[in-house]
């Protein structure tokens, strides 16, 4: 592999209270390691994700997401060779939900959430063609405190035939300490070939898919605002939502922030007791099953569209003080 690059992250994303003693750790250093088609993460000298924007696939994702002690926190992929996942049955198979991805079901009426490969799975897609998304190039990162942490990437926005609708700039920063590994993350939509038609839709946006152990009755859902489980978090909006639970004996929390600066904040939330992590900020229409509302949106020509969230994973245990604190944090930067 070349090194991409390898540089000590410093600043507040690793200085947040989030040990369960409360105690701010040492931040961790974070190397960038490109081969074809893909860029592995590593913090402190220990694998922690690789960014694969293979051309074979329909859309960009980080894959797997692991906690600082390398345990390993969402499902595997391809979803068919994941044992504990493969069954096309479960209502829980939904083979295009990546580890962790940005997508949407309903861009100027293409379909970018799900994939065309997996439709022999499902018999409700007929009425709505898929998009794709085409690898443009990296981008040097330009500014800010920590360069060499930084994944820039930008695509195109395609329809079946290839006719590019878009363009769409993904960036995620790294960093870290002892307890925790911490992404953030940006979006930007761009209406490179005029109007960009963000349809209402649940099938979006932000996604992670947790492993197995921590969904269903294994896991332990809340947001910002104290609510507890897929009923009281599915389609309401709030700053932040965290899934709880156990790995190999060890305490794992996985809390998505929703930034401030971000699109519609604070956004509505696609979240799922069967590991579907997802922020979306469209979906007003199928969230609340009221006809008169309207989740969707359009980017003008010539203008773009941002979404911000950070990525906190943490062991040892995470009460939601602590969670209010690090999002206090994140938002004032």
């Amino acid at each position: 592999m070349k090194k991409l690059c390898s540089l000590g992250v410093a600043g507040c994303a690793a200085a947040l209270i989030v040990s369960s003693a409360s105690i701010a750790a040492r931040a961790a250093s974070v190397e960038l390691k490109r081969s074809q088609n893909q860029i592995e993460v590593v913090i402190d000298g220990k694998p922690f994700t690789t960014y694969y924007y293979n051309a074979g696939t329909s859309k960009p994702y980080l894959m797997p997401l692991r906690t600082a002690s390398g345990e390993i926190v969402t499902r595997g992929f391809p979803v068919l060779n994941d044992a504990s996942m493969g069954n096309p049955k479960a209502s829980s198979f939904e083979p295009h939900q990546r580890p962790l991805y940005f997508a949407h079901g309903n861009i100027d009426g293409l379909d970018f959430w799900a994939e065309q490969v997996f439709d022999k799975y499902y018999h409700d897609h007929d009425h709505q063609a898929y998009g794709h998304m085409v690898f443009k190039g990296l981008e040097e990162p330009g500014g800010g405190n920590d360069p060499g942490a930084t994944i820039r990437a930008r695509y195109n926005l395609n329809s079946p035939n290839n006719r590019v609708i878009g363009e769409e700039t993904q960036s995620f920063t790294f960093s870290g300490d002892s307890h925790t590994r911490i992404i953030d993350c940006e979006f930007v939509l761009h209406a490179t070939a005029g109007p960009l038609d963000m349809g209402d839709t649940k099938e979006g946006t932000f996604g992670i898919r947790l492993a197995a152990e921590l969904s269903g009755s294994n896991a332990h859902m809340v947001n910002s605002k104290g609510a507890e489980g897929e009923k009281a978090i599915w389609g309401k909006p709030a700053d932040w939502v965290d899934y709880s639970g156990t790995l190999s004996g060890k305490k794992v929390d996985i809390a998505v922030f929703d930034s401030p600066k971000s699109f519609r904040h604070p956004t509505t939330w696609h979240a799922r007791a069967y590991g579907l992590f997802a922020a979306n900020p469209f979906g007003l229409r199928e969230f609340t099953h009221d006809p008169d509302k309207d989740g969707s949106w359009t980017i003008p020509e010539g203008k773009s569209l941002t979404f911000r969230y950070r990525v906190l994973i943490s062991e040892g245990g995470l009460s939601s003080d602590q969670i209010n604190e690090a999002y206090r944090q994140y938002a004032a930067e």
